[in-house]
């Protein structure tokens, strides 16, 4: 008879050394520097094993942020089934160790309400989505973009109301232009809904958010969470000697294989030789890059396997930059 093996969490998850955790903007929050992300490689097509594999190593090493969205996978909704499935077979006994996120706004099915933030689609989705990770509530509900038609005094109300009605704790947004991050945490804060965090894209290559969103996090009292701190892999030394197969750009996986030209991957090239120079991967040292702004509370990663996540974790141990490798970094990428 095969018995199913019972998780037991690594009693030292929490010592000294093991993760880094910070305040949450102006809140009692503290998160990980390192969150683990569900947008790829945890959907209906990958391995359940593997993706569970994965879950279990992120929570033995401190990692207690897990980020969802109605539509990560593939396909859609399948990133909170897989997620669904793990919590209530081995993690339920540990619901008050984790902050769970999900998100709403871009496509999730078919007809005119299927995307957007208006209030029927952030309500209904997050119905949706707390019966897919078999939850009664989130910790961190985002409305996942501004539309550009929904008024934001619609989609703020609704996260209001979704405060209130105690299906999530906390709100958030992402993938909001500055003038309207401001108008949107202007309403919340009048109806004493404080907005926790912001969740936008940032690494070495992608930095529109240093034109005006970061600043604004201290003035709005916000955590900052980034994601795609490789790039999807781009800032790693998987591309150093050309395309693998089973690569996003092999697979055209949101990353198009023609970004990836001879100049490019030479400056690839040189990223790879500082990172060398202080006992670094290339990954590790994108993350650590990152963690080196006050700003930023944590890092979204989305390995592909177990080993990844371990060498991504390092970066947490990075001694801090000097001037002059931050200016070697820019000099590089400009």
């Amino acid at each position: 008879m095969n018995y199913k093996k019972t998780y037991i969490a690594n009693p030292d998850r929490y010592a000294e050394g093991v993760m880094n955790y910070r305040t949450c903007g102006k809140s009692g929050i503290v998160l990980p520097e390192i969150s683990l992300g569900f947008w790829w490689n945890f959907g209906g097509v990958d391995v359940y094993e593997d993706s569970l594999a994965k879950m279990t190593y992120a929570f033995d090493h401190g990692i207690t942020c897990f980020d969802l969205a109605n539509n990560y996978g593939p396909p859609f909704g399948s990133a909170e089934e897989t997620f669904g499935k793990m919590y209530a077979e081995n993690f339920k006994s540990h619901r008050h160790e984790m902050i769970i996120t999900t998100k709403a706004g871009y496509h999730m099915w078919e007809g005119p309400y299927g995307q957007g933030s208006s209030r029927k689609m952030l309500i209904t989705s997050l119905d949706e989505s707390l019966q897919r990770m078999n939850l009664d509530y989130v910790d961190i509900f985002y409305s996942h973009r501004y539309d550009g038609f929904t008024p934001i005094e619609e989609t703020m109300q609704a996260l209001v109301d979704i405060v209130r009605s105690g299906k999530a704790l906390y709100v958030g947004l992402s993938n909001y232009p500055v003038d309207k991050l401001k108008e949107a945490v202007a309403y919340l804060k009048a109806r004493d809904v404080r907005p926790l965090i912001y969740q936008g894209k940032y690494n070495m290559i992608a930095r529109d958010v240093e034109n005006g969103h970061l600043d604004a996090m201290q003035e709005l009292g916000m955590g900052f969470t980034a994601f795609s701190p490789i790039n999807q892999g781009v800032l790693t030394n998987k591309y150093l000697k050309g395309i693998p197969a089973d690569s996003r750009a092999g697979r055209g996986n949101h990353l198009q294989a023609s970004m990836l030209t001879p100049e490019f991957v030479a400056k690839l090239q040189k990223l790879n030789d500082l990172a060398e120079q202080r006992g670094q991967t290339l990954a590790q040292m994108a993350t650590a890059w990152i963690l080196s702004r006050p700003e930023v509370t944590s890092v979204i990663i989305g390995p592909r396997t177990v080993e990844q996540m371990a060498d991504s974790l390092q970066a947490i141990k990075s001694a801090p930059f000097s001037a002059e490798e931050l200016t070697r970094i820019n000099e590089i990428l400009k």
